[in-house]
Order: structure tokens, then C-alpha cells, then sequence
């Protein structure tokens, strides 16, 4: 039964809500984690989501909303993708710390996290490898498979032979191209003249081009749709506010959608900003003291 026009709107607001609750922790666990690489508590590198939460965060609560659990191949910026699909904050936090109770015993550090227990395996290091690697998971399982990638990875020859593979076989998986335009500090526009999306379709899936406001993501996968019936990519379009760590920091004035998203909503989400805030600030301070 589809939903009158008063109740739809109704229903995309709690939707953009619990979309923010998911970002709003990634959001406050990166910040904190910003403050310890500056005071060298962390000291190896580390790669931040803050700037492209609601890549991750909304995909995350329509694959929830459809009782879907899929396997999830992460890039090496994935700490929103951790976070989001519900995996283990303190793990996260040990890991960042080197230590053998960390989500990856201590070996993978930032770029590297996985879940065991969410279906979330983590980056092996190569460029883009994670997508054909995927890809293969996706043909012998035939489980409903996201994989997320840079716009930079998104230009590996093995990945467009990968989602060519994967069009030839339909295969139930999901392409995110969580696209900042930046490869390092290298936009797109420098490095190539072709969109991701238009490739997804010269291979003959199905491939859009979006931006990272919840409402765009769920119009292209949360509406009745082949989602995980056959080969999808999304191309969305997002922000990087910090550079790979130790780097820099992006333009301070860009748009920020974490901040536009907490306008919008008002007081419940400042409620939730702040209870996150809080809560991951507890967290860390919890297992600093375990040091």
C-alpha cells in the first residue's frame, strides 16, 4: 500500500533522522580521533570519513529498513562504513590504539578494519582491490554484496574489468563510489573526462549519479527496485574535509552536509549530535585509561 503524500514526507523525515543518528557518530568518532592523531595518541596513518557520513549512514538504514544483511567489502577510508552498518565501536577505538583487542587484533590499523560479526571485511591495501575481490565473494555466494570505493580506486583497470564481470553474470551487488574528487589533492577533472556512472552503463548495469543527500540516495535504491537483483553503481557525489593524516584540512567554507542535515531537523538532531558526542568521547576515555 503506498503511502498518501502528507505520510510519505512524514516517513522520509524519521527516515533523514535515523540516517543522522548513524552519521552523527561517525561524525563525533572521527573528531575525536582527529584531536589524537594532532596529539600523537594515534601515530600511524589514518583515514577519516568526516565530510561523507551519509554515504554509508543511509545506505546502511535502507538495507536495514529491508531486513538485508549483505556482505560489505570496505575501502580504506571506512570508518562511517564501520560504524554504520552497527559494528563494534570499542574494537574500532582498540585498533586505532594497536592493540590485539582491536577489531583487526591490532594488525590493520585504520585502513584495514573489518567485522566479523557484520559481515564486513576490511581493505588489503591495493588500490581498488577490494572490488574485484568482492566481486568474486559476490559469484560464489550470491549474497546480497556492497562494496565502497574511492572515485581514485574507481579508475583501476581491475575494476572495470570487475563490474563488467559482474554485469555478465548479474550479480546481487551494489557499487559505491563514495566520490570527493579529489585523489589526494588531484580533482577528477585533471585526471579524467568520463564519469563513473556512464561506464557502470556502457557495461550494460544499471549506473546513477547522485548526491550524498539521504533523500537522493533512497530515491534510487530505497523505492522497489532491483536493488540486489542485479548489478547496480551509485557515483555519489560527497565532500573530504580532512586530508589522509597529518595532511591537511580541505576548505573550511565548503558545504557540509552533517551540518545542513542538523539544521534541517532542528532539536532531535541536536539531541543526537550530542548524545553521540558524549558517548564516544566516554568511550575513548574509557580505553585510554586502560593504557
Amino acid at each position: 500500500m503506498s503511502l498518501g503524500k502528507k505520510h510519505w514526507w512524514t516517513w522520509m523525515d524519521d527516515f533523514r533522522l535515523k540516517v543522522f543518528n548513524r552519521a552523527s557518530l561517525c561524525r563525533n568518532f572521527d573528531e575525536v580521533v582527529f584531536k589524537k592523531l594532532q596529539d600523537k595518541t594515534i601515530a600511524y596513518p589514518t583515514y577519516l570519513s568526516v565530510g561523507q557520513e551519509f554515504i554509508a549512514a543511509t545506505i546502511a538504514q535502507i538495507v536495514e529498513d529491508r531486513d538485508i544483511e549483505p556482505d560489505i567489502f570496505i575501502q580504506h577510508r571506512g570508518h562511517a562504513t564501520y560504524l554504520s552498518f552497527g559494528s563494534d565501536v570499542v574494537q574500532l577505538i582498540d585498533e586505532l590504539l594497536g592493540r590485539k583487542s582491536g577489531c583487526a587484533n591490532g594488525m590493520g590499523g585504520s585502513a584495514s578494519i573489518h567485522s566479523k560479526e557484520k559481515n564486513i571485511y576490511g581493505h588489503d591495501g591495493l588500490m581498488g582491490s577490494q572490488v574485484p575481490i568482492a566481486v568474486g565473494s559476490c559469484y560464489v555466494s550470491r549474497k546480497p554484496t556492497i562494496v565502497f570505493m574511492g572515485d581514485s580506486s574507481a579508475e583501476e583497470d581491475y575494476v572495470f574489468s570487475s563490474i563488467g564481470w559482474a554485469g555478465s553474470k548479474n550479480l546481487p551487488i551494489l557499487f559505491v563510489v563514495e566520490d570527493n574528487n579529489l585523489s589526494i589533492l588531484t580533482k577528477k577533472k585533471v585526471r579524467r573526462n568520463w564519469d563513473m556512472y556512464k561506464v557502470a552503463r556502457g557495461f550494460g548495469i544499471e549506473g546513477y549519479d547522485c548526491s550524498d543527500d539521504p533523500y537522493d540516495i533512497q530515491s534510487h535504491l530505497g523505492r522497489p527496485s532491483n536493488l540486489f537483483k542485479k548489478p547496480i553503481l551509485m557515483n555519489i557525489n560527497t565532500i573530504r574535509k580532512y586530508w589522509h593524516a597529518g595532511a591537511g584540512i580541505d576548505d573550511p567554507d565548503v558545504f557540509d552536509r552533517y551540518e545542513y542535515e542538523m539544521d534541517r531537523l532542528g532539536a532531535r538532531a541536536k539531541v543526537l549530535h550530542d548524545t553521540n558526542k558524549k558517548s564516544v568521547e566516554d568511550l575513548w576515555q574509557k580505553q585510554l585509561k586502560k593504557q
